[in-house]
């Protein structure tokens, strides 16, 4: 049974940082690539970040592009989301999810598991 834990989040002002955890389990790990996605309220649920099986590639939504880091460890079985410089319209439920295989996969119907969310809020 697969299992995604998404930790992390919290509360914080504009402008400060926080760093996402998603520890995986019931699958290997190294086979899948990894997103994350957020829904603000009232909101779609939208991509932030990929990340490929390996680490060596990674993909940015331009909203994020520059402040948010995806990367992985694959020893670990987790991949993370360094946020830093962070604004209220980041404020959202952040998701992180499993594609099996090699590439990188940005749509979210093309993901296979998901996790409950972790809630991110940033007051201005």
């Amino acid at each position: 049974q697969v299992q995604l834990v998404e930790l992390g989040g919290g509360s914080v002002q504009a402008g400060g940082s926080l760093r996402l955890s998603c520890a995986a389990s019931g699958l290997t790990f190294s086979t899948y690539a990894m997103g994350w996605f957020r829904q603000g309220p009232g909101k779609e649920r939208e991509f932030v970040a990929a990340i490929n099986w390996s680490g060596g590639s990674t993909y940015h939504a331009d909203a994020v592009k520059g402040r948010f880091t995806i990367s992985r460890d694959n020893a670990k079985n987790t991949v993370y989301l360094q946020m830093n410089s962070l604004n209220p319209e980041d404020t959202a439920v952040y998701y992180c999810a499993v594609k099996r295989g090699q590439g990188l996969f940005t749509v979210l119907a093309a993901f296979d598991y998901w996790g409950q969310g972790t809630q991110v809020t940033v007051s201005s």
